[in-house]
């Protein structure tokens, strides 16, 4: 009785193409597209998820270098509700406000207050250069998390759209190595169907 031989199995390695008598230029592209299609859509979602998170967080830093806080006077008295259909959910009703600035100009404008306020009432808020009263900036820990959530919906957006790009392009090229098979299959398959049918 004869022993069979013990057979030896190779790896399997990570580049599938690479020592395969049946690859075609085509395979090894396709091969390569998918690759560098996963690294720049890790990579890139990830960069540009980081860039739009500090993108955001210098806009709000910048906001908050343009604007300061004056304390300013109410010249009216604010009514009692909130009128009705505003949009405002915050409780708060606009009320005219007088303040002196640094150069000793006297402003005025409408500010959000605590409804029924009354004259004279001193409050703070937010004015930009040119004296007018702006929305208060957003600061600390609403800041970073709305960076955070920037950088989190951009940073899968990104990697879609590289993904997708990729997956067009792969699609474009089986398309063309269907092409190339039905161009070779014109070609062979007449003798094929000759061998056949000769046995």
């Amino acid at each position: 009785m004869t022993r069979t031989p013990p057979t030896t199995v190779k790896p399997v390695r990570l580049w599938r193409w690479r020592q395969n008598p049946l690859r075609r230029h085509s395979d090894v592209v396709e091969a390569w597209i998918v690759l560098v299609t996963w690294i720049c859509a890790l990579v890139g979602g990830s960069l540009a998820g980081a860039a739009a998170a500090r993108s955001t967080d210098e806009a709000f830093a910048a906001r908050e270098a343009q604007v300061h806080t004056v304390s300013a006077v109410l010249t009216d008295e604010a009514p009692a509700n909130p009128p009705a259909g505003t949009g405002d959910d915050d409780g708060r009703v606009w009320a005219a406000v007088r303040w002196t600035g640094a150069d000793g100009t006297v402003h005025s404008d409408r500010a959000k207050v605590v409804p029924g306020a009354p004259v004279g009432t001193r409050i703070t808020v937010w004015t930009d250069s040119s004296g007018r009263v702006v929305a208060a900036p957003v600061t600390g820990a609403s800041a970073t998390l709305q960076a955070a959530l920037t950088g989190a919906l951009v940073a899968p957006s990104v990697s879609a759209a590289v993904w997708t790009a990729g997956w067009g392009i792969r699609t474009r090229l089986i398309r063309r190595r269907m092409a190339e098979w039905d161009q070779e299959w014109e070609q062979v398959g007449p003798e094929w169907g000759n061998l056949n049918g000769g046995r």
